[in-house]
């Protein structure tokens, strides 16, 4: 068993680092559609406009916070998400850079559309390394466990504060992150079941 685990791992690596290429993917279609981001992303976003950092690296140096927070939880991450934490930013970054312009409202619409299905897609990839979840979730999660609260009411506090925080500081708050908050959940359950990954 131990010699199937360590063969498989070079796949799992690559899976993993395919999943987080892509998911950067997703990430710079829907900030590139340019009608609203997902909570998280606000948030990176107005770190953006109010340092002057790129969106990818304010993303990174929001990640690497969010693991600081992991460690009153006692939390310990796995490789993937400290590999999460480092690249998705940075992929985000690059995506940007070769990204075209949009010149119709309908273009945006649909580039923010394929950008929500190809996160929900990579979040399965991903996850399907089993080299550990991402630090938001992690975070959400260890909080929820800490204090005996149900996920959906730790999210929801989180997300809903660092989607203000976020506006306040200049991220873009629009009919997309609505639509992100409506579809995302419902596709990352599809790709979860593609990749054959069970409910937690």
């Amino acid at each position: 068993m131990l010699h199937e685990t360590n063969r498989s791992l070079p796949i799992r690596l690559v899976t993993l680092l395919a999943g987080l290429f892509v998911y950067g993917l997703g990430v710079a279609l829907t900030v590139h559609a340019g009608i609203g981001i997902a909570p998280w992303d606000v948030l990176a976003q107005g770190i953006s406009v109010q340092t002057g950092l790129s969106f990818g690296v304010a993303t990174v140096a929001v990640s690497i916070l969010v693991l600081v927070c992991w460690i009153p939880l006692k939390v310990k991450p796995g490789f993937g998400t400290v590999a999460n934490a480092l690249l998705v930013g940075l992929f985000a970054d690059f995506w940007l850079m070769i990204l075209p312009d949009l010149t119709a409202y309908w273009q945006q619409l649909a580039v923010f559309m394929l950008g929500v299905v190809v996160v929900a897609i990579a979040t399965g990839l991903y996850i399907s390394s089993r080299l550990g979840s991402g630090p938001r979730d992690g975070l959400m999660q260890g909080t929820a466990n800490t204090l005996d609260k149900p996920f959906w009411i730790v999210r929801t506090a989180f997300e809903g504060s660092v989607l203000t925080i976020g506006w306040l500081m200049g991220g873009q708050v629009r009919e997309g992150t609505l639509i992100f908050a409506v579809t995302i959940g419902y596709l990352v359950q599809i790709s979860l079941k593609a990749f054959k990954i069970p409910k937690g």
